[in-house]
């Protein structure tokens, strides 16, 4: 599994012009599941992102988890982090997980975080959707659940 997280002030989505979910202060989980992934990828990358110390304690300091902070997190499907653009002009969605596994493993990984306490906010699976982001820091990062990364 793939993601790019981007510690958000304000995040939000829509479909068609139609508000779906929209957090305040949080992570914005733009979520890609490969074809390979399992549960095991699954745990691996709820644990890692629910952990992760990217909020400021009171010294200033990325030190604080999302579960420290009890801030939100929007978790977006994305399969295109896994195009491949090494070669041509167009990229090869190979190594993207079918539709049915990515949805299974998204919403095993929306579960997970919500398990820990974390509220989640969700796009649409498949939709065609407008991410609209406050990126605060900014501050962007990957995590990737393979060792081939």
């Amino acid at each position: 599994m793939r993601a790019v997280l981007q510690r958000v002030a304000q995040a939000s989505v829509s479909v068609n012009g139609n508000p779906i979910a929209d957090i305040g202060s949080g992570i914005l989980v733009l979520l890609g599941v490969g074809k390979d992934d399992s549960e095991k990828d699954v745990d691996y990358m709820a644990e890692k992102i629910a952990g992760l110390r990217i909020f400021e304690d009171s010294s200033g300091k990325m030190n604080l988890s999302i579960e420290n902070t009890g801030g939100e997190i929007l978790a977006v499907s994305q399969f295109t982090l896994y195009g491949d653009c090494r070669k041509g002009r167009r990229p090869s969605y190979a190594r993207a997980a079918d539709g049915d596994t990515a949805r299974r493993c998204y919403e095993l990984f929306i579960a997970k975080l919500s398990e820990r306490g974390i509220p989640v906010k969700t796009g649409v699976f498949g939709a065609h959707m407008d991410v609209h982001i406050a990126n605060s820091g900014p501050v962007t990062l990957l995590v990737d659940s393979s060792r081939d990364f």
